[in-house]
């Protein structure tokens, strides 16, 4: 079935817009927490910068379901048989309820010995064990908003998912310096204070996902049965969706680890470059959003020729936005810094390999765009096999490489680089194989498949 009109710069707009500002909540609450941390010391900056990539992490890893919820509601969306799907919804959000749960109960108990793989030690082990303990209660909360929203982006709507997204971050933004700090009768309560803020800002947002799930859609918040007949495909899909984030996730732990190893400068040097990297990637990442949408419903629709030629608007409207970012960034070299750390030791180390997470924006466009084409269509092996191929001939081999040359936070970030260059050339072959003009019809076999 065609579309009825083809896709345009407008319709991509009208979703990429609230995708990109709902995309960037979790990680604007981490440079939230990074920034506001980073004026009780160099050991604090370390801890969050540790924690919470622990906790992103997790959270990555674990809220797969949302794409693999999109794609599966998109599809069904762009055949106008949504309620054949209804049922499949609240199963995910309960399944995402019950793994966060799960998480939290086996690694806090844990969190000491998980964070001295990353090298943590002395004060700096200490604190992001204490960080950790309370963000980590946000785990459940933080998957079942991603469950939800994955519904809501299903359904074509990401408005709703702007909203929440910014009531999250104005939470964390005011509670931040209120819980750190203290302020009148609310005494402060250091780096656990930034955890709270976080938590709270979280529960915020889930709480405001459900009441807009029940009372704006047709989605139930409680299954009736908990079996579907697309329970199954959910689960491939979002195994494959998990192999490829443990890949993913693989790279910044080795990353944080070799950081860690070099020095309290070091660590913190680089927590703020990953933050602003992570920034940088929800933000690039709202077009492959709006991708991700359209794709599941022009897959749905069988509309190959529209698919091929909105996925290539969207890569080039990505990088220009990626190359936007890396000129601000470029304008504003001398001041990022200080707008996290005073020390002088750590804000050298930054402006030192700051300009590599300046370089790689643009090329990181390339590859979260495709990353958002291939889960709207459902395609999980091709994403796990990009990452998985990426991250052990490139990212290991490269950052090993810088390590036993001595580059330190250079052969780190040479390893990000050489494997974003990766990740993008490959997804790119693939896609223009699979869904070029000569392959069409086997995408249409493999996804009636």
């Amino acid at each position: 079935m065609a579309a009825p009109h083809p896709i345009t710069r407008r319709d991509i707009d009208r979703l990429a817009v609230p995708a990109i500002i709902s995309g960037i909540a979790e990680p604007l609450i981490a440079l939230v927490d990074t920034a506001f941390v980073g004026s009780l010391g160099t050991a604090d900056l370390g801890a969050v910068g540790i924690a919470s990539s622990f906790f992103l992490l997790v959270v990555w890893v674990l809220a797969q379901t949302r794409s693999a919820v999109l794609s599966v509601v998109a599809r069904y969306y762009g055949e106008q048989r949504l309620d054949e799907v209804r049922g499949l919804v609240p199963i995910a959000i309960w399944m995402n309820v019950g793994l966060g749960i799960f998480f939290h109960l086996v690694t806090g108990p844990f969190a000491e010995d998980i964070f001295r793989l990353y090298n943590a030690e002395g004060e700096v082990l200490n604190k992001a064990v204490d960080y950790f303990h309370i963000r980590s209660i946000g785990f459940p909360l933080s998957l079942a908003t991603f469950a939800i929203t994955g519904a809501f982006r299903g359904i074509q709507n990401l408005s709703w998912s702007m909203w929440i997204s910014l009531l999250g971050a104005a939470v964390n933004l005011v509670l931040n310096p209120l819980l750190i700090f203290g302020w009148g009768p609310v005494p402060g309560m250091g780096i656990e204070g930034s955890a709270w803020a976080s938590v709270i800002a979280q529960a915020v947002m889930c709480g405001t996902a459900l009441v807009m799930l029940r009372r704006r859609t047709s989605f139930p918040l409680w299954p009736r049965r908990w079996r579907h007949p697309e329970l199954k495909g959910l689960w491939l899909l979002s195994g494959n969706l998990f192999a490829r984030t443990m890949a993913l996730n693989a790279c910044y732990y080795l990353g944080n680890r070799y950081a860690t190893g070099y020095g309290e400068a070091h660590i913190g040097a680089h927590s703020i470059a990953m933050q602003i990297w992570l920034f940088s990637a929800f933000f690039i990442d709202g077009y492959a959003a709006a991708g991700s949408v359209l794709a599941g419903r022009l897959n749905g629709e069988r509309n190959w020729r529209d698919l091929h030629r909105m996925s290539w608007q969207v890569v080039r409207i990505s990088v220009l936005i990626g190359s936007a970012l890396a000129a601000v960034y470029a304008l504003g070299y001398p001041w990022i810094g200080p707008l996290f750390t005073d020390d002088p030791a750590v804000q050298d180390l930054f402006q030192g390999v700051f300009w590599m997470v300046v370089l790689t924006q643009p090329i990181n466009a390339v590859a979260f765009a495709f990353d958002g084409i291939f889960k709207g269509v459902g395609d999980g092996v091709a994403l796990r096999n990009a990452l998985l191929g990426s991250t052990l001939l490139v990212f290991v081999p490269v950052a090993w490489a810088g390590h036993q040359a001595g580059w330190e936070l250079y052969g780190v970030w040479s390893a990000f680089l050489a494997w974003m260059l990766a990740r993008g050339a490959w997804l790119a072959v693939v896609f223009q194989r699979r869904h070029g003009p000569h392959g069409g019809a086997a995408a249409a076999r493999t996804f009636d498949a």
